[in-house]
């Protein structure tokens, strides 16, 4: 079925570059997020949250894997050498999910940014004319509810705790804050994308309906607006990337380079 949409749209002259463009962008923020989140494995603060991440991590994995595959329909890789056969300056994520994990306050506050902006990208997306996008999105987005409740309960648990608690959250968020602009970003193809209706949002609108739902969330954990978000220095929807991610790439391709040809 997808094969035959995908045709479909192909022949109502979007351009492929753009379509792959954006779902790369959406495969790898899941992938990098996901294994950020499996890194707490045996590490977060007790057992139920040891659980909670290992959870979250395959489903954002598995997410990755969903747009992997509509992406192996546009061109002759497979979905795993997409995944993990591209070096760092292929990579469309944004340079916040790449970001190491630092102490369980910088992933909460790492998270909780991501996955309310990524429930917001997907609640656009559920729109796209690209059928085989807008009817995945709609199982993933009941899978991200869920997580991005659980992130938020942490973010106002930290927030509100005072003391340490609440120093190593405003720490994070000082930390995190200049990677934030980059995470609106539809990359290079923006106009054609919106032309097309592939993404019914433009980054602006996105980024001002982000704000518009964190700043309540900051209001509740008793931490204070910090000031409007810019665009980073180096933009990861372009392939600018840091340090972070070469490491990040090392160690999730160490399996899959033992045999690239291995079927998993």
């Amino acid at each position: 079925m997808h094969g035959k949409l995908v045709d479909m749209v192909l022949t109502n002259s979007i351009d492929r570059r753009a379509l792959a463009d954006l779902l790369f962008q959406l495969a790898d923020d899941e992938l990098c997020i996901g294994h950020r989140d499996s890194e707490w494995l045996g590490l977060a603060p007790d057992i139920e949250e040891d659980v909670a991440f290992s959870s979250i991590a395959q489903d954002e994995v598995g997410h990755a894997t969903f747009y992997y595959e509509l992406l192996a329909e546009l061109s002759d890789c497979s979905a795993d050498a997409l995944a993990f056969a591209r070096p760092a300056n292929e990579r469309r994520n944004a340079l916040l999910t790449e970001r190491e994990n630092g102490d369980w306050a910088h992933t909460i506050v790492r998270h909780f940014f991501y996955d309310t902006f990524d429930a917001l990208r997907l609640e656009a997306l559920a729109d796209s004319e690209y059928r085989p996008l807008s009817e995945g999105v709609a199982k993933i987005r009941r899978e991200e509810r869920y997580h991005l409740l659980h992130l938020h309960l942490w973010f106002v648990r930290l927030g509100g705790a005072g003391g340490e608690a609440r120093k190593r959250m405003e720490f994070a968020i000082d930390q995190l804050w200049s990677d934030v602009g980059g995470l609106f970003s539809w990359g290079a193809w923006e106009e054609e994308l919106l032309t097309k209706k592939i993404i019914p949002v433009s980054s602006f609108e996105l980024q001002h309906r982000w704000q518009e739902r964190v700043r309540p969330v900051f209001a509740e954990a008793g931490i204070p607006w910090i000031e409007d978000l810019q665009q980073p220095e180096k933009d990861g929807r372009v392939g600018e990337h840091s340090p972070e991610m070469d490491r990040l790439l090392l160690d999730l391709s160490s399996v899959y380079n033992l045999d690239p040809a291995a079927q998993w």
